[in-house]
């Protein structure tokens, strides 16, 4: 049962998105049953799968053990596609209840996540190198980086493998690849930022580069993948593309 950590150093890389799609594409087309888990208090994940976050149960209620995992599992309306919600109460969860008095807080996800069956679990993390994002790693086999081609997101790129390197040390943890999203065919510093990526993550930039394309905005309104909104748009076709590239990978 993989586990995949999806992680950025900063917002606006379509790691969210990535994880949507990564996992509706494995459910839709390769027949796997997978669990999304929104991991971020931002709750974009929910939010992009039709949930209202302030009207679930979250992941915050089991790390804190209020909740049974089984209780807080949804469906998301797409065949052997599950999501576990997040809510505003992820945010500083660590210093609260139960985790407060608990040094090894960070493990809890992992030992949870050891009483489900899937084929797959896709961990969508916080754009930040906090107590989140370390329990997803920690509870991960593989991280997935995403990042867009701008200054910002490339800059932070050194750091964020820094700090998966820390946790690879002493768990088992691989780079599964880095995604490229918002890819423009054209642009003018595109050599220069995949030097970058080379130099940081050697080998693991993916060949599949999802292209800029407004239905992937559009799609999050419906709360629904773009296999079911729009099938035949470029990013719907790219994110088929990274599915089947990531497969091999694994």
């Amino acid at each position: 049962m993989p586990r995949i950590a999806v992680s950025s150093f900063k917002g606006g890389t379509a790691k969210t998105s990535t994880s949507l799609h990564l996992g509706a594409a494995l459910a839709k087309f390769h027949q796997q049953k997978v669990l999304l888990i929104d991991f971020d208090a931002q709750a974009n994940l929910t939010a992009g799968m039709g949930y209202d976050p302030d009207a679930q149960d979250s992941i915050a209620s089991v790390l804190q053990g209020t909740k049974n995992i089984h209780e807080v599992i949804l469906p998301s309306g797409i065949a052997n596609l599950d999501l576990i919600p997040a809510d505003t109460y992820l945010e500083r969860v660590e210093v609260r209840g139960a985790l407060a008095a608990d040094r090894y807080s960070h493990e809890r996800l992992k030992q949870i996540l050891n009483l489900l069956q899937y084929d797959t679990i896709i961990i969508d993390t916080p754009p930040s190198l906090c107590w989140l994002t370390e329990s997803a790693l920690i509870a991960a086999d593989y991280s997935l980086v995403c990042v867009a081609p701008e200054f910002y997101s490339i800059k932070g790129l050194q750091r964020l493998s820094e700090f998966m390197q820390s946790i690879a040390d002493r768990h088992s943890l691989q780079v599964l690849g880095v995604a490229l999203s918002f890819w423009n065919p054209r642009g003018k510093s595109n050599q220069a930022f995949l030097e970058i990526i080379e130099s940081t993550f050697p080998g693991k930039m993916l060949q599949t580069k999802v292209r800029r394309d407004i239905s992937v905005s559009e799609a999050s309104i419906f709360g629904k993948p773009l296999f079911e909104i729009a099938p035949k748009s470029r990013a719907s076709e790219d994110y088929i593309s990274l599915t089947k590239e990531l497969l091999t990978r694994m």
